[in-house]
């Protein structure tokens, strides 16, 4: 055989091994995907059962997220961890119930300074934050990423300021963008946001909203029914566009590895400041409305229930976005979408969960949604998107609550789930697969509000509120 001929064949088997090769690496790229799929979970900020159309809201319009349950599960037996923020993410992060969770309330640490002094924090972040985790906590993120994940957060972080062991990028996450204090969050055009570890200055005014030691008041003569008597209380560059556009590069940038995205937009806790078109499009529909002019609380706005109805439907829009982002990087038919809410709907700032009927079918207003553990405060939203994994349309009664979140994620990705957490997967509910464990109660030992208990037992709910040393008890059917 000549030396050519040789060299040929040599080459010819060669080749055939190189393309065996790929398309095995293929085969086992497919199969590592279809094992450890991307993760997109939205976490609104005190969305009530009821503001979504799939849960019967009518008077806001959300057709992208209806979109999403229409085409996967619906959860009617949610609950958050805690009727707070920072206590309520605590829980969903770590799998701890409120018994074991290391922050139990919104702790804000005032012996550090004047905290709430807007001036003084944008000058000094050792005023920021919220009580940190403990180095060396163990998050949603960490399992994931000690498991080849790409980890990241995008909006509202209130688990431990910029100087602290709690910060996202110490707690598992490789990327974060967006406030890290819950105080910033109350204006939606703030001075700066945070990238990772960096301040990013943004082209706005400083506004600093209404406090009972800082009252917003319209300019001296203005015309509360003119709605340019309203115009200092926004600015230029508008936080929840900046965090969708980051939120947005995020997924582009990871599109081959299997990511984790956890969004946790600020949308829709007060103050009232909206995209004008949406505004414009509820003010239109809804008509005119009473002035909302409350001094100590967030800022004053001429129509209150259209920004608040605009902010959801502006959500839901972002939502719409994101997931024709993931159709276009082709990564759609392999992420699980989980929409959810930090705790129920809010009763401040010009919000009327009444009128929006906000937790139908259970009772709202004051002392009945955020901030207490009845169902309008803990019961919240929770659809789990996944083509071809999840069925569409489908929808459960099971009760599950945050702590639940981490064992599922860890047994999705194939991250072993610690022993010491007080969750237990859904993973065989959404994928319907196999018998579920359920449990036998859920408890919530929550200190805040004058301190509160409650335990959900089958159908039935008990609650006890403990206010000046006086219990008061109730038990109710579910």
């Amino acid at each position: 055989m000549n030396q050519e001929k040789y060299a040929n064949i040599v080459f010819f088997f060669l080749l055939v091994r190189i393309l065996l090769s790929c398309e095995n690496k293929a085969i086992n790229d497919d199969g590592d995907k279809n094992q450890t799929p991307n993760i997109l979970y939205i976490f609104a900020y005190d969305l009530g059962y009821a503001h979504l159309g799939c849960y019967g809201q009518k008077k806001i319009e959300t057709p992208n997220i209806d979109a999403l349950a229409a085409g996967g599960m619906v959860i009617s037996q949610h609950y958050a961890a805690a009727p707070l923020c920072a206590s309520s993410r605590c829980v969903l992060l770590t799998g701890k119930h409120l018994g074991h969770a290391q922050v139990r309330g919104n702790y804000e640490m005032e012996d550090r300074g004047d905290v709430w002094d807007c001036v003084k924090t944008k000058k000094n972040p050792e005023l920021e934050g919220q009580y940190p985790l403990k180095a060396g906590t163990t998050t949603i993120a960490s399992f994931l990423q000690q498991n080849g994940y790409k980890t990241g957060i995008v909006g509202k972080w209130g688990l431990g300021g910029p100087t602290t062991e709690g910060i996202p990028n110490k707690q598992g996450f490789d990327f974060f963008y967006g406030h890290n204090c819950q105080r910033q969050v109350w204006n939606y055009y703030p001075r700066y946001l945070w990238k990772d570890t960096v301040k990013v200055w943004l082209n706005n005014d400083l506004l600093i909203p209404g406090t009972a030691k800082n009252k917003t008041t319209l300019p001296e003569g203005g015309d509360p029914y003119d709605e340019k008597s309203y115009e200092r209380y926004s600015s230029n560059e508008y936080a929840l566009a900046l965090m969708q556009i980051e939120a947005i590069n995020f997924i582009k940038e990871n599109k081959e590895a299997s990511c984790f995205l956890y969004y946790a937009t600020p949308i829709p806790h007060t103050a009232l400041q909206a995209p004008r078109h949406w505004v414009d499009y509820y003010h239109k529909k809804i008509g005119d409305e009473e002035l909302y002019l409350e001094e100590k609380n967030y800022f004053p706005t001429r129509y209150p229930y259209a920004p608040f109805a605009a902010m959801i439907s502006y959500l839901d829009e972002q939502v719409g976005e994101l997931v024709e982002v993931l159709k276009a990087e082709g990564v759609y038919e392999n992420i699980l979408i989980i929409f959810s809410s930090d705790k129920g709907s809010a009763n401040a700032g010009g919000t009327d969960p009444v009128w929006f009927d906000s937790v139908k079918p259970f009772k709202c207003g004051l002392g009945w949604g955020k901030g207490r553990v009845t169902e309008g405060g803990m019961r919240v939203p929770m659809i789990a998107s996944w083509p071809g994994k999840i069925a569409a349309n489908s929808e459960i009664d099971l009760i599950f609550g945050f702590y639940d979140v981490l064992p599922t994620l860890c047994e999705l990705s194939g991250a072993q789930t610690p022993d010491d957490v007080d969750g237990i997967s859904f993973l065989p509910t959404l994928l319907d697969e196999e018998e579920q464990k359920e449990h036998e109660y859920i408890f919530y030992d929550f200190p805040s509000g004058g301190g509160q208990e409650a335990i959900r037992m089958g159908d039935w709910k008990g609650m006890r509120k403990i206010f000046l040393k006086e219990s008061l008890m109730c038990i109710c059917i579910i």
